[in-house]
């Protein structure tokens, strides 16, 4: 009776099981393809390294997106002078605190 191929037997394993999304370091560098193309399809995949999360792989989407979101599009200072309160009168000025006279 003939074997079948690894590639079978992993393909028809993979249907009975949910993808992964955390990877041993080893296991990381043995089968990268598959690490790649289970990020790229189902999301964020998990390597860990002596048991603890290490790095996550993520679609480059993914990447740029989280990149972005701490850059400001426009300055403070433009924020603030967009903003509805910008004509509301509100004086912010207040006298000048010199400190006080102290006994030494």
């Amino acid at each position: 009776m003939a074997k079948p191929n690894q590639r079978s037997s992993k393909a028809s394993s993979n249907a009975r099981n949910p993808p992964r999304h955390e990877w041993q370091l080893q296991d990381a560098k043995a089968c990268f393809s598959e690490l790649f193309r289970l990020a790229r399809e189902s999301g964020p995949q998990r390597v860990t390294r002596h048991g603890k999360a290490a790095v996550v792989i993520l679609p480059e989407e993914e990447y740029e997106r989280l990149c972005h979101l701490g850059r400001r599009k426009e300055s403070l200072v433009r924020f603030f002078a967009r903003s509805p309160l910008a004509a509301a009168g509100i004086q912010l000025g207040r006298k000048p605190d010199y400190g006080r006279d102290v006994d030494l």
